[in-house]
């Protein structure tokens, strides 16, 4: 049996189907090389065998997504944490070895090397259940919204070959009743054949609000156009059937929003986040899920800046204050400050306030939200570390 170590590094390449492990010791020799299924049984063997290697076993991965979730969940379980080492930075580092093949076994092997050599890794918080759930949800809603921006430019796309005067009245990202009228008449032929009276009567037997206009707007554009273009018939099929996805796709959204609510407003300090202007329950979601355990942040600097709000030099020579968007940041948490700004600011109030001052000294448009952005995540963390909600006014000190 071989000599048991003080400390190895143990590199993970990730997969769905299986990952590949690898282990090191202080000297960057190979202790522990294998292929593992994704598999609870077959990962703790191999955490077995690992850990039996060293007193002390600093473990990294690839990925902290779900194809690792149950091998994270399985450290955790057994008091072992793991950095996450991104791809990018695994892909730089291969240049320093020997060897050209990109392998599975090879990637591993870099991974726990790059995790011997540097200690600048943010360590992966495995998340507790409410914050599974809510990631879960949220990843789900980012899919359907997704599926719905495609399916809108296609039915605009297919609208605009036959009937580009009716695509040209609707915006029918936001107007329901637009998508309800071409479940039913999506030419021009057909729209004036039913008549504004009966077009509006038809709408308003489907809920549609504000039938008479929504009719009156379309007749407008069928008079417009008398010419039946080539495809007429074959694109009102299609185009039909996109619009009664897209209202079934609304729906679920709605369903899933409402749900996302529930578990949000399950979080003990979901009210101080949704007390912030801009911050509603979904945005809120998401903040829980890409921030992770606020703890890890030892100020409303390291907030910011896991949210790549905060600029870094990137001096050259005799170039100095040259400042730039950090490399290494959270995009996820990125845009739920930018979007709670944006939102914020249109609002009267201090957000607004900031932001108009912001373009009062040059800043152009995004400049303005990305500083009222940093401002807002340094306002958040401050609430949440005193827990309490947000209030325009300052509040008063207490008397000692």
């Amino acid at each position: 049996m071989s000599e048991r170590r003080d400390h190895a590094w143990a590199g993970i390449d990730a997969g769905k189907g299986h990952h590949w492990a690898a282990a090191v010791d202080e000297t960057g020799a190979t202790l522990w090389s294998k292929k593992v299924d994704n598999d609870e049984s077959a990962i703790l063997t191999a955490m077995g065998e690992i850990l039996d290697l060293a007193d002390e076993v600093h473990w990294a991965v690839d990925i902290s997504g779900t194809s690792s979730a149950l091998l994270l969940a399985l450290l955790a379980a057994h008091g072992q944490q793991a950095v996450y080492v991104p791809g990018r930075t695994v892909n730089r580092m291969s240049g320093a070895y020997r060897g050209e093949a990109k392998t599975d076994a090879r990637d591993a092997y870099v991974i726990a090397e790059t995790a011997r050599n540097r200690r600048d890794f943010a360590a992966i918080d495995v998340p507790a259940q409410l914050a599974a759930d809510l990631a879960l949800l949220t990843a789900h809603r980012s899919d359907l919204v997704a599926d719905r921006v495609r399916m809108i430019n296609r039915l605009r796309d297919t609208l605009t070959g036959v009937f580009p005067a009716l695509e040209r009245a609707f915006d029918y990202s936001s107007q329901k009743g637009a998508l309800v009228l071409l479940t039913g008449y999506q030419t021009p032929a057909a729209i004036r054949g039913r008549g504004r009276a009966r077009l509006t009567a038809w709408l308003a037997n489907r809920s549609v609000r504000g039938a008479d206009a929504v009719a009156a707007t379309a007749l407008e554009a069928a008079q417009a156009q008398q010419t039946a273009l080539p495809g007429e018939n074959v694109a009102a099929q299609i185009v039909a059937d996109l619009a009664g996805h897209i209202l079934a796709l609304d729906d679920r959204l709605k369903r899933i929003d409402q749900q996302i609510r529930e578990t949000f407003r399950s979080h003990p300090q979901a009210e101080i986040i949704e007390s912030l202007p801009g911050m509603g329950p979904i945005l809120g979601a998401e903040f829980v899920v890409a921030a992770g355990d606020l703890t890890a942040y030892a100020d409303a600097g390291h907030l910011a800046s896991a949210a790549g709000l905060v600029p870094v030099p990137r001096d050259s020579g005799r170039r100095t204050g040259n400042m730039h968007r950090p490399k290494r940041y959270s995009r996820r948490l990125r845009r739920v400050f930018y979007m709670s700004a944006q939102t914020s600011m249109m609002r009267e109030g201090p957000n607004r306030d900031f932001y108009l001052k912001k373009r009062g000294e040059g800043c152009k448009h995004v400049q303005a939200v990305i500083a009222l952005a940093r401002r807002r995540a340094s306002v958040l963390w401050a609430l949440l570390r005193d827990n309490r909600v947000f209030t325009p006014e300052l509040p008063v000190a207490q008397a000692a």
